[in-house]
C-alpha cells in the first residue's frame, strides 16, 4: 500500500486543521460538567448530542451521547487521554483544587523519562497527565 502512494498524499498531514479524540458517555451532561469544572475545557462546538471541547489550538475532545453517537458508550474503555503538559505538579495541584480526587501522585518514569499521573473522568475512560522530562520520550 505504501508504495502505491504519491508524494503529495505523504505530506496531508500539512492540510489537516485538529484533532478531535471522541468519547462516549451515558450521562452527557455529567461529563460535560466533569471537563468544564475539574478540566478546565471550554465548548467549542455544541453539535447537540455531542460537544467539542478545545484542549489548546489543534487538540479537541469530543463528548458524545452515547444514545446517538457512531459507538454506543460502553463499560470497556481502551482509550487513554493524555495531555503532555509543562508542569504535571501543577496540573496535579490544579486538579485537585477543582475537587478530583486523586489517588497516585505525579510519578517519574525513569525509562521514559516523562512524569505522570492518571485517574478516570466520570465514566471511567482514563486520562494521562504527562510531563516530558529532559532527554525524555515523548512530545
Amino acid at each position: 500500500m505504501l508504495n502505491s502512494m504519491n508524494n503529495s498524499s505523504v505530506f496531508m498531514s500539512e492540510d489537516v486543521r485538529g484533532v478531535i479524540t471522541w468519547l462516549y458517555y451515558r450521562d452527557l451532561p455529567r461529563a460535560q460538567r466533569f471537563y468544564e469544572n475539574i478540566m478546565g475545557f471550554e465548548m467549542e462546538v455544541d453539535q447537540g448530542w455531542s460537544k467539542i471541547y478545545r484542549i489548546r489550538d489543534g487538540a479537541y475532545v469530543g463528548l458524545v451521547d452515547g444514545a446517538h453517537g457512531y459507538h454506543k458508550a460502553n463499560n470497556i474503555k481502551p482509550v487513554i487521554l493524555c495531555l503532555n503538559v509543562k508542569d504535571a505538579d501543577a496540573w496535579y495541584e490544579k486538579l485537585k483544587k477543582n475537587g478530583l480526587d486523586i489517588e497516585e501522585l505525579p510519578r517519574e518514569s525513569e525509562r521514559l523519562k516523562v512524569k505522570v499521573f492518571m485517574f478516570k473522568d466520570i465514566e471511567g475512560y482514563t486520562v494521562e497527565i504527562q510531563q516530558t522530562m529532559p532527554g525524555g520520550l515523548s512530545i
